[in-house]
């Protein structure tokens, strides 16, 4: 849900992504209900505050393949995606839900491809090979996420004729080549000639500062095609090299049937209609290619991607002291959600939106509330 107005789109993790903190404690985070092969390290501090500002896009990004799945004895149900390779789209530092699913897919197992925007990859594999974050990489058997390859990719176009010539030119594109979706689709074929899922962990409004009476048309459309149609895009041309049994995720926000004052720019509507577009992707895909399709409404993380919304320590804040569950939300909680949504134990799970918020959807009116002291 990242708000630059710089040219094409950002691949930042998706809405509302705001790390509440960005301390790497090494705490272990909560084990998915469905099986502790999930339980992954988070790399947050439970805190209020939001990370140091840092660039809008998701600066940092990594090369691995995630596939370290703890190999001691595993109690329970365990999520096993040995044998599944993932393709993470919107993927470019390590604070997001982008690389919180990343790491609870390389956990279970499955092997880690990632897209990200074309301008933040060189700083993000940079950072990588420097090691600025093994910390963050560590899974719970002790080795470290890997990811097998980086794409560079810009969801905004379907097809290199779709680029106009000021975008070719620029110079945050210069020695990128095969970016669109058609021509990374392409390339993951000829590397690796198939993949088991797809996760859209992307968004961008321009204009989500403004209000929606505020909102240009062309800032609304901008909205829709970075956050919505985006993940059509890549479902519609991933589809014929995805294995039958396959599944795709996405990421939403409770913006879509909910009003939230602040954040505008049409960034309302792209999550309405990524939720309806996921109803209608489930029907479609699961009968052309046997394929689930589900999204997971995420509460807010202090990413810092979410920082373009410009309140994101208030409605972290207001998370915490109206949800049911009185906790701060960890990205890895929306990870093992992920990994259980793409596993065979959600086999007959599909268009479905999925609240992964501590339950604040379901709040009628703030716990705070005036209203309720009086």
């Amino acid at each position: 849900m990242g708000a630059s107005a710089a040219t094409g789109m950002q691949m930042v993790a998706a809405s509302p992504c705001i790390p509440a903190c960005q301390r790497v404690l090494g705490s272990r985070s909560v084990v998915s209900a469905f099986g502790r092969a999930l339980s992954t390290r988070t790399g947050f501090a439970s805190c209020v505050q939001t990370a140091s500002a840092r660039p809008l896009v998701a600066s940092n990004y990594k090369r691995f393949a995630v596939r370290a799945m703890s190999q001691g004895a595993v109690q329970g149900l365990p999520i096993d995606l040995r044998g599944k390779r993932a393709f993470i789209a919107g993927v470019a530092d390590d604070n997001g839900y982008g690389w919180a699913i990343a790491k609870a897919l390389a956990a279970a197992g499955a092997e880690i491809l990632v897209g990200t925007w074309v301008p933040a990859l060189n700083i993000f594999e940079t950072s990588l090979r420097r090691g600025k974050f093994d910390e963050s990489r560590k899974l719970p058997d002790g080795s470290l996420m890997e990811i097998t390859k980086v794409y560079p990719l810009d969801a905004v176009f379907d097809t290199l004729e779709d680029v106009p010539e000021h975008v070719k030119t620029n110079k945050r594109y210069a020695g990128s080549s095969k970016w669109t979706v058609k021509e990374v689709v392409e390339t993951v074929k000829d590397d690796f000639g198939s993949i088991d899922i797809l996760v859209h962990s992307l968004a961008n409004g321009p204009e989500v500062t403004k209000p929606l009476l505020e909102t240009s048309r062309n800032g609304y459309l901008a909205a829709v095609s970075a956050s919505s149609y985006s993940y059509i895009s890549l479902l519609k041309h991933f589809l014929p090299i995805m294995n039958p049994g396959g599944a795709s995720i996405s990421l939403t926000y409770i913006a879509s049937e909910r009003t939230i004052p602040g954040y505008g720019g049409g960034m309302s509507s792209a999550k309405a209609a990524l939720e309806s577009d996921t109803r209608v992707l489930a029907y479609e895909a699961g009968r052309k290619g046997k394929i689930r399709v589900n999204t997971i409404s995420a509460g807010p993380l202090g990413s810092r991607a979410a920082k373009a919304i410009g309140f994101i320590e208030k409605m972290i804040e207001y998370s915490y002291v109206n949800a049911p569950l009185q906790k701060e939300l960890l990205a890895d909680e929306v990870g093992n959600a992920a990994a259980f949504l793409v596993s065979p134990l959600a086999s007959a799970i599909t268009g479905s939106t999925v609240y992964v918020d501590n339950g604040l959807n379901t709040m009628a009116i703030a716990v705070d509330s005036p209203t309720l002291s009086t």
